[in-house]
């Protein structure tokens, strides 16, 4: 049972957890400069770093690999259509995070959110699983890993090349922070160059500039749905781990040297994302690409990506290789976030009083290494799952998990973004106040919370009764584990630390891990003109 304090400390708004230290929302002016929400992290990473790790980070093996079995499952047009609708759900979740990440540039970003807004316990059950989903995700990754490289060779054991690709990721984590976010620039601007050659070359290849015939639409016509409606839904929990990762930028916002300026431009460069890479991307697949295609991932063939798939059938080889490259580039880049994800929700419920207090440290470089050992262990331990079973249905397990818990997690970004709007207003302060306000809200995030719950009741449906096989309780557990695990966490510790099951509006201290900026920074900076004017403007309609 829990003690009075510990009770106390889960009471209204849960900001007396904060109260237990003094490293964080602490209220100290120092002259001009920003203050605020500090940690024992640094703020190394500039406006350029974190826009380009929201602009690519994210971009694995869901999108590249996933869409193989989202295309066989759900084709043509459900692949297309899940993508729009897991866009609009992230595009909303976004600028959830952009506003309160402007506010509260915290650590662990929407895990201490939903302790300060929502309840504790949420922030409690969050925390746990997304820390475990971001060690799924490192698992997953190395998988795909192995994956690609197979297109190329299998002559090395599945466990050497786990074993060589963990080490990368690792060493990218293991630097100074800045470090980390140069390799993160430049995985993400190899990723955002390629897929204009992706575009263009497949465009060209669907009109008959391959090997075969002209193609157009012809598989949207013969097929769109290769499963109806049932096959449309199961694409969503592939979407939906495609994209899950996005919300990174909220975590990278706590080790930025301005999250004012550079959370907005980061949420600004969400929609080059979800057009170029999810919405684009996956149509040249579905042009290009037969969803009866045995050499897709999950089929009986070469289980390659649809796009090197695309590339071969075209007889283009070059181009098939060089896209299996940047894939390979990608996975590692999305497993190597994940680990820093990881690392630094630790230290978020370090703060919070839900993680043992050594989880706070962080070395002089910034390097959370209590929160990084464990990470690098578990996922990289639950990878080796990949030697005894089949690529596809490690992916297929693992997607699953992280797709539950991604659902969870935006869906508490949303509620605490509505919370957190009700409780500013309720304390007398305007939307005006704010250092970014989304444009979005409150549609937006009521949005991207419908949308969750809706689609956690889908993949009860779809773990009842999957897409062509029969209902079993093995399946079931197997693909609705996280969300028995959410339950668990939450009504745990409910049962042990009490209080309300929602926090009191009342009560909530808004100053309390809040960053405070200068009033005159925008004020100070000259307009440029000429050229520079020109294009800055046009970056600034691009981005925002």
């Amino acid at each position: 049972m829990a003690s009075a304090n510990d009770a106390a400390a889960f009471e209204g708004s849960g900001e007396d957890i904060h109260e237990k230290r003094t490293s964080i929302g602490e209220v100290h002016h120092v002259g001009d400069n920003d203050y605020g929400a500090d940690t024992e992290l640094k703020r190394s990473l500039s406006t350029r770093h974190l826009t380009m790790i929201a602009l690519g980070s994210s971009i694995g093996m869901g999108l590249w690999l996933g869409s193989g079995t989202s295309l066989s499952s759900g084709g043509p047009a459900g692949i297309f259509i899940g993508y729009c609708l897991a866009g609009s759900m992230i595009w909303c979740v976004s600028h959830s995070i952009g506003e309160m990440a402007c506010v509260y540039p915290l650590p662990s970003a929407f895990v201490q959110w939903t302790g300060k807004f929502v309840d504790p316990s949420a922030a409690f059950a969050l925390g746990w699983s997304y820390w475990f989903s971001y060690c799924i995700t490192i698992a997953n990754e190395l998988q795909a890993a192995n994956t690609v490289i197979n297109f190329w060779t299998s002559a090395v054991p599945i466990a050497a090349w786990i074993s060589i690709w963990f080490l990368v990721i690792v060493a990218i984590n293991i630097g100074a922070v800045t470090w980390f976010g140069e390799i993160e620039v430049i995985a993400s601007s190899i990723k955002f160059g390629w897929i204009f050659v992706v575009i263009i070359s497949m465009i060209v290849m669907s009109a008959g500039g391959a090997a075969y015939d002209a193609v157009g639409f012809r598989y949207w016509n013969e097929m769109p749905f290769t499963n109806g409606f049932k096959g449309f839904l199961s694409v969503m929990p592939t979407c939906i781990f495609a994209m899950s990762g996005s919300e990174n930028s909220g975590l990278v916002a706590a080790e930025t040297k301005n999250p004012r300026k550079s959370v907005p431009r980061a949420v600004g460069s969400i929609w080059l994302r979800l057009s170029l890479f999810y919405l684009i991307g996956s149509l040249m697949v579905t042009i290009n690409v037969s969803p009866e295609d045995p050499d897709l991932f999950g089929g009986s063939g070469t289980n390659a990506s649809p796009f090197v798939i695309a590339y071969r059938n075209a007889g283009i080889p070059v181009l098939a290789h060089m896209m299996n490259a940047v894939i390979l580039i990608s996975v590692i880049s999305t497993g190597s976030i994940s680990g820093y994800g990881g690392s630094r929700t630790t230290m978020g419920l370090a703060y919070l009083n839900m993680a043992p207090k050594v989880f706070q440290k962080a070395d002089k470089s910034g390097r959370p290494w209590y929160g990084l050992i464990p990470t690098f262990i578990i996922g990289g331990g639950l990878a080796y799952l990949n030697v005894s079973e089949s690529g596809a249905d490690v992916f297929g397990w693992l997607s699953n998990l992280v797709s539950l818990f991604t659902l969870f997690g935006w869906g508490m970004i949303c509620l605490s973004h509505i919370r957190f709007r009700h409780a500013w207003a309720k304390q007398g302060r305007t939307a005006e106040e704010l250092p970014w306000k989304s444009w979005l809200y409150p549609f937006g995030p009521w949005w991207g919370l419908i949308m969750c719950i809706l689609l956690i009741i889908v993949q009860f449906y779809l773990s009842v009764w999957p897409l062509g096989e029969s209902p079993s309780a093995v399946n079931f557990f197997a693909n609705y584990i996280s969300v028995i695990v959410i339950i668990v966490l939450w009504l745990g510790s409910r049962a042990y630390y009490r209080g309300r099951w929602w926090v009191n509006i009342d009560s909530i201290q808004l100053d309390e891990g809040r960053r405070f900026y200068k009033t005159d920074v925008e004020s100070v900076e000259p307009k440029a003109t000429g050229f520079k004017g020109v294009a800055k403007k046009t970056l600034g309609v691009i981005l925002d």
